[in-house]
């Protein structure tokens, strides 16, 4: 449970009737509001995440951030701990992808095929490995 001011109350009903705010700001202003321990109702987490479609674990985290941090940050996402995993194909790599995927097909084939792309990056040292998935993403963001 938290404990709600009135002026923090207000803001996250705000927030809520007027709906311009981000889909999970919007969430998470509601269950802070189900949360507080000045609500009648006085849900539990598992109440809360069952009918907000999340994890009790967002319920619990959204809470302690409530404790732990300021009010006006705890509605905006958090920054990772640990960075996102770095892109196999920069710009550079992917035109060379593109370069190599509209150029003549290997002897005996009749077309590209994704593993035979990712082998031949890899050949021609681009990158040092490379998933015919990668390539397919990449190909598919870049058509």
């Amino acid at each position: 449970m938290v404990r709600l001011s009135d002026e923090e109350r207000g803001q996250l009903l705000e927030i809520i009737s007027k709906g311009k705010a981000s889909a999970y700001k919007i969430k998470h202003a509601h269950i802070l509001l189900k949360a507080d321990i000045n609500n009648e109702n006085g849900w539990t987490d598992e109440q809360i995440a069952e009918a907000f479609g999340v994890h009790i674990n967002t319920v619990r985290g959204l809470r302690q951030r409530f404790v732990e941090e300021e009010f006006v940050t705890v509605l905006n996402r958090q920054k990772r701990l640990i960075p996102g995993r770095q892109r196999k194909l920069d710009g550079a790599g992917e035109s060379k992808l593109m370069a190599l995927s509209c150029s003549k097909s290997p002897p005996g084939r009749a077309h590209w095929a994704l593993r035979l792309l990712a082998d031949r990056l890899v050949e021609l040292r681009v990158v040092d490995s490379i998933s015919h998935e990668t390539v397919r993403q990449t190909l598919k963001k870049t058509s």
